[in-house]
């Protein structure tokens, strides 16, 4: 089939088509296309039609490299019964444990749990070792508290918006009056000021529960509506969102500036966002919550904006859960924190990005100075 010049392929078309090095060159997305195959009828129809018996023999090696072992031994047996000497041969060169599931409704669940599997190694070995929980939680949380200024001008940064450390501490004391003062009101960097100290009031929160030895991952998975809610509550207040827009995920396709990256469709942000929370639950390294639940997260774009505020505070709440302290990612240094992500994203190589936040976090250990805020800088 041809479509303004592009040869089309049905999924199980490509897959007799396809060779052997493209399961070892692409492993991820190999997989991810055989997950997707519910029923053998179509993909047996050609293999038969064909005559394709090394072919067949390639595919029911791979479907049971992915556990799906009903599926290849239907092919093995149906092209055996016809009188193909089809021999099975595994098409990958490595073997999973059982992290694909064949009753999900989009594929980006399969790809989203092959990912986390193949770069959570990667993750561990280029990670600072967790020091555990710390004794005294009283301490760590005032020394969250310390570095709020720091923290809220670094990420509103990084997202655009032009603040000062008055307007942040000012917002912090409660002086910003939207209902009084029409400057307030009208401000977008106040509005997302304040609404940047609502969310850390409630990521505060979060972290309190983690250092009681609560389920990080159960805690997320509660509380990131909040903090998306407190975030845009100003933008609401001062009639600039509508309520509804703090409803939940987002019902539109977004797309990232100067990024490659095309984030997940609105039906598929429903199916993986469960299925993130699941892989945080499920980890035991901290390291991998806090790598990969950022990554992930922000790969999934669950929401119209704020998906780096959140993936930040994502990032520090999993870092505590490691007994890691809070740890800022500097302004200055936004393009390598991008190309990292970008990285990533389009080319499933968390090394970058493991490397760049292991550097600061193991500064924020050896208690290394806060990024600095520029001493000149206008509202």
């Amino acid at each position: 089939m041809e479509l303004e010049g592009l040869r089309l392929y049905s999924l199980e078309s490509a897959l007799v088509s396809t060779p052997q090095a493209y399961f070892i060159n692409n492993p991820t997305d190999a997989r991810t296309a055989l997950s997707m195959v519910r029923d053998g009828s179509d993909l047996l129809a050609l293999l038969l039609d064909g005559g394709h018996s090394v072919v067949a023999g390639r595919l029911a090696g791979a479907f049971r490299n992915i556990g799906n072992d009903r599926l290849a031994d239907e092919i093995v047996q149906t092209m055996r019964a016809v009188g193909y000497d089809t021999r099975e041969t595994d098409p990958f060169e490595d073997r999973l444990p059982s992290v694909l599931s064949f009753r999900e409704i989009s594929p980006y669940v399969n790809r989203i749990g092959l990912l986390w599997h193949q770069m959570r190694d990667t993750v561990i070995a280029g990670f600072p070792k967790a020091p555990g929980l710390p004794a005294n939680s009283k301490d760590y949380m005032k020394t969250v508290d310390e570095v709020f200024v720091t923290d809220a001008y670094h990420s509103l940064s990084i997202e655009g918006y032009r603040v000062t450390p008055e307007l942040i501490e000012r917002v912090r004391r409660g002086e910003w009056n939207p209902d009084n003062n029409q400057a307030d009101s009208d401000q977008t960097n106040a509005l997302a000021a304040r609404g940047y100290w609502q969310a850390f009031v409630a990521v505060k929160e979060s972290i309190a529960r983690v250092l009681k030895g609560d389920s990080p991952g159960e805690i997320l998975d509660n509380d990131h509506r909040v903090w998306y809610r407190e975030l845009f509550a100003p933008s609401v207040t001062a009639g600039l969102l509508r309520a509804s827009d703090l409803a939940g995920y987002r019902n539109g396709q977004v797309y990232i500036r100067n990024s490659m990256h095309v984030p997940l469709n609105r039906d598929a942000v429903r199916d993986t966002m469960p299925l993130l929370f699941d892989l945080l639950k499920e980890e035991k390294e901290a390291s991998v919550r806090v790598i990969l639940g950022h990554f992930i997260f922000v790969y999934i774009h669950p929401y119209l904006d704020g998906n780096g505020r959140i993936g930040r505070f994502l990032m520090n709440a999993m870092l505590a859960s490691g007994g890691y302290p809070w740890t800022i990612v500097p302004l200055g240094q936004r393009k390598n924190y991008m190309q990292a992500l970008e990285r990533a994203s389009v080319h499933r190589d968390i090394a970058a990005f493991t490397d760049f936040i292991a550097s600061l976090v193991r500064k924020s250990m050896e208690d290394g100075p806060l990024p600095e805020i520029p001493s000149i800088v206008t509202e």
